[in-house]
């Protein structure tokens, strides 16, 4: 009994050591003179390299939201980089600062897919990525980032957009787009209107990208946020089930890109 109890005594200890510890580091990276700061998650009990996913946050940039969103994929085996596409200590304190700040980055593409390649290549330069296993998502704005990243022809094998702006003023890029691509919208989203889904279709069926489009219904704008209240009639709200099957969705399809 006593040689039983100190074998179980040993396999939990495994066990314990075995368990996951979640590391999150600030990183810097610059583009000229301008400085940038994103998060890494990781698991430092998982050795070896690791698929990378990069984040795009919403349009409130990095923030306590965008550090849930990046340890959870950090517990499921990635390195997780949340993106700053605005900048160091640029960090808008309302709805109002955010539309404007974003609304400069949907006006000007070029700039916006300038920031996310900057980003996705800080993370493929990890010491604990595997570069050849890259990933891409994004919530709300920080959706359309993501596709503007595949549209510039950016070496990721998926990208999944979570709520996200899916306009495009030069719908012939989407020629550019290497990987393959899962969008999950609400169904009665007022931001993203169903002409803005149906040219997004178009676009995705003329350059033979192979996509996936999942709508729930009675969802609308920003369904992942817990923090966006339950009233559908403001546009944006929390949607339980559609925040779970949208991000079960997601781990599926990046498992089966990089097992």
């Amino acid at each position: 009994m006593k040689k039983l109890f100190s074998t179980i005594l040993l396999l939990g200890l495994i066990s314990m050591g075995a368990e996951a510890k979640i590391t999150l580091e600030k990183v810097e990276y610059k583009s000229g003179d301008k400085t940038f700061e994103g998060i890494v998650a990781y698991d430092t009990a998982i050795k070896g390299k690791k698929p990378g996913v990069i984040v795009f946050p919403n349009w409130m940039g990095v923030s306590s939201e965008t550090e849930s969103k990046i340890t959870a994929l950090a517990k499921l085996g990635y390195v997780a980089m949340a993106a700053d596409v605005y900048g160091k200590g640029i960090r808008p304190k309302d709805a109002k600062e955010a539309g404007e700040l974003a609304t400069v980055y949907k006006n000007d593409r070029k700039l916006l897919r300038d920031r996310a390649n900057l980003a996705l290549a800080t993370l493929a330069k990890n010491s604990k990525v595997d570069s050849s296993k890259l990933l891409a998502t994004g919530y709300c704005f920080g959706g359309t980032a993501a596709l503007e990243l595949g549209r510039s022809g950016a070496d990721v094998l998926g990208i999944v957009i979570f709520h996200g702006g899916l306009s495009n003023p030069t719908p012939a890029d989407a020629k550019n787009i290497k990987a393959q691509v899962e969008v999950y919208h609400g169904g009665i989203d007022p931001y993203v209107p169903g002409d803005e889904v149906a040219a997004f279709k178009k676009e995705m069926d003329e350059a033979k990208v192979t996509y996936q489009l999942t709508s729930f219904s009675g969802a609308v704008h920003s369904f992942t946020d817990s923090g966006a209240g339950s009233d559908v009639t403001k546009g944006q709200a929390y949607n339980a089930l559609a925040d779970k099957r949208s991000w079960e969705g997601m781990k599926q399809f990046f498992h089966e890109l990089t097992k």
